[in-house]
């Protein structure tokens, strides 16, 4: 594979970093470029703020292509962030990655996955590794030659090695797929 090529595009706005992975989950990428676009019509340039999202009515959201679920999930992360739960992107940047996991999986929709992407993808942070992951898991499997996909226990035990930097490791994990 070559050197690492991980490429982080640094996140300006948790809002809107969050935001977007939320209407990205479960799809395509082309599907969810297309139902963010609709979304971002709805609202002035560049991006809908929290407060945007919360006064939309749901039928309109619903006609952007957004599901019920995501929906829930994005007028919650934008309570959230308007009361503080989710912090700016400065006090993020601040925090231990555990303490980002915690703070933001408080939010409807956000899981640890959520949560572990926006660390290696918009924090850029170095010590990641996404147990959960299909692609992780299946590179995994596919370069040490087992037969069945491993388990996030045994992912992250063997990830100890890896330390400081299961972040590249797993982006040579998705890699090895494409080979």
């Amino acid at each position: 594979m070559g050197p690492c090529r991980l490429k982080v595009d640094r996140a300006s706005d948790t809002f809107r970093a969050l935001a977007e992975a939320i209407v990205y989950q479960q799809l395509t990428g082309k599907a969810a470029a297309t139902i963010l676009g609709r979304v971002k019509a709805l609202f002035p340039p560049p991006f809908p703020t929290p407060r945007g999202i919360l006064r939309r009515p749901e039928a309109s959201l619903r006609g952007a292509g957004l599901s019920g679920g995501k929906i829930r999930a994005l007028k919650d992360l934008a309570r959230l962030s308007l009361d503080g739960t989710v912090p700016a992107i400065g006090v993020l940047k601040s925090l231990e990655d555990d303490r980002i996991v915690e703070r933001l999986t408080e939010v409807h929709g956000i899981g640890p996955w959520t949560v572990h992407m926006l660390l290696i993808f918009r924090l850029g942070r170095p010590d990641v590794l996404p147990v959960t992951d299909y692609g992780v898991r299946k590179g995994f499997a596919k370069t040490f030659r087992l037969k069945d996909l491993p388990t996030p226990e045994q992912l992250l035990a063997r990830g100890e090695r890896w330390r400081p930097w299961r972040s590249t490791a797993s982006w040579y994990l998705w890699r090895s797929l494409e080979l």
